[in-house]
């Protein structure tokens, strides 16, 4: 599978589950995590036969102070792709938000912004504000960016399908955004490569290729910073995470425990929401 994938049913029989997002039918979930046991460092699916169910569910992120989870689904009418938002209020995990897709949400690392492809949302009060562009560095005709994520210092990585499917690369100098720049063949090398993770404090990236010695349709990349600030080599982050199939999409809680992505399921579609503990990334960085 390619740039979207879609998942299999988990039911759990003690969990209701339906195709409304209405909360009447949303089963109560409570505590960290959306309530979910958390996984080890093999890859697991996230809130099965909750968020993870039969259908089409990408994107999870937790936004910075974990009391907000996003994901992007279908909407009842199997047609038009919406992003649902729910909300910690009084230790009970409750959809507060709904909006149609432009664009996969990220977040600053403070939280205060919302990227969505080449546009992003303000934090107001207890909302969002209308979505604006990031300007004409990114919003160009022959630019197509799915996943935009930012750094703390503002570094900016995103995908471009329309360039050829390879990450580009902006930073802030002297307070003024510069050009995005083709990053190295270090990670734009094989297929489909795309969704960039940036960690807060620039110190790896992570994103998705299909190249030839993958286990299978897209695996998950990681690179880390060196000493001498260039990228190091591109490290497949193995057969814990990757499967044979399409795994993409990954993302760091902002509690830098767990990585978030998705993982295609079958040929029919169907995609799932997966989770695995972060530790997986000290276990690859390079010893020095």
């Amino acid at each position: 599978m390619k740039r979207f994938f879609i998942s299999i049913a988990l039911l759990l029989p003690c969990v209701l589950s339906s195709s409304s997002f209405a909360q009447s039918n949303f089963p109560l979930l409570k505590g960290p995590y959306m309530g979910q046991k958390t996984p080890g460092l093999v890859a697991q699916p996230f809130a099965p036969g909750v968020i993870s169910k039969d259908g089409w569910e990408i994107e999870g992120v937790f936004a910075p102070g974990m009391k907000e989870f996003y994901y992007t689904t279908r909407a009842a009418d199997g047609k038009k792709i919406i992003v649902i938002g729910f909300r910690q209020q009084d230790d009970v995990w409750k959809k507060y938000l709904q909006f149609p897709r432009n664009g996969e949400v990220t977040f600053s690392p403070d939280g205060t912004r919302m990227y969505m492809a080449d546009g992003y949302k303000d934090r107001l009060n207890d909302g969002w504000s209308e979505r604006n562009t990031l300007g004409p560095m990114f919003d160009r005709e022959d630019r197509g960016i799915m996943r935009l994520s930012a750094s703390a210092k503002e570094t900016y990585v995103h995908d471009d399908y329309k360039g050829g499917d390879v990450l580009r690369i902006s930073t802030l100098e002297n307070g003024k955004r510069t050009e995005p720049q083709l990053m190295s063949d270090n990670f734009n090398t094989g297929e489909w490569t795309a969704h960039p993770f940036i960690a807060p404090d620039e110190s790896y990236l992570i994103w998705d290729s299909e190249r030839p010695e993958g286990f299978g349709g897209s695996d998950l990349y990681i690179s880390f910073r060196q000493d001498d600030a260039t990228w190091g080599p591109a490290i497949n982050m193995g057969e814990s995470v990757n499967s044979d199939k399409w795994d993409a999409y990954a993302s760091v809680t902002p509690d830098g425990k767990y990585i978030l992505f998705n993982r295609g399921i079958d040929d029919n579609g169907n995609i799932d929401i997966y989770w695995v503990d972060a530790q997986i990334i000290e276990t690859l960085r390079p010893k020095s």
